[in-house]
């Protein structure tokens, strides 16, 4: 069964794994990331521990059972009891409800682990799947969003 664990240091090995088995699945929704972003992947996954060890973001991973990464999910931008979240699951599990699963899963916690009281969630406007795991995991689409040329709906939970 798998587990939603805080990310750790040691999780980068098998967060790179994910991330670059399933690069071209993503860049099908999402902007790809450029190879920049795997070379410096070491940095990158230690400047998200500093943010969360400071209590600005709060990052998370679902481990299977054989210690890979199925999915991410961060929440990051804290002010005053809301922040964003942004998740990415893998391809071999997309449409089976373990996103919305997990995403519920969160939800739940932030209020007891962060202090959160709201969290906010963008889609692009193509990404139908995303914002149907959102309303399903009980956020409300509240507009389209503004920042980073999203297009989609801006949602609150």
């Amino acid at each position: 069964m798998p587990e939603l664990k805080q990310l750790h240091a040691g999780h980068a090995p098998a967060v790179l794994a994910f991330e670059l088995a399933n690069r071209v699945y993503f860049a099908a929704s999402v902007s790809d990331r450029g190879d920049e972003f795997y070379d410096q992947f070491t940095d990158r996954h230690s400047a998200l521990l500093a943010g969360q060890e400071a209590g600005i973001r709060a990052f998370y991973v679902l481990v299977a059972e054989d210690g890979s990464v199925l999915g991410r999910f961060s929440l990051y931008d804290f002010e005053d009891g809301t922040a964003n979240l942004g998740y990415r699951v893998a391809q071999h599990i997309a449409g089976r409800g373990v996103a919305t699963a997990t995403v519920r899963e969160l939800c739940r916690l932030t209020a007891a682990r962060h202090g959160l009281r709201t969290l906010w969630a963008a889609t692009a406007r193509a990404n139908a799947a995303s914002q149907k795991i959102l309303t399903k995991a009980g956020f409300v689409p509240v507009g389209p969003a503004d920042p980073a040329g999203l297009g989609g709906p801006q949602v609150t939970a």
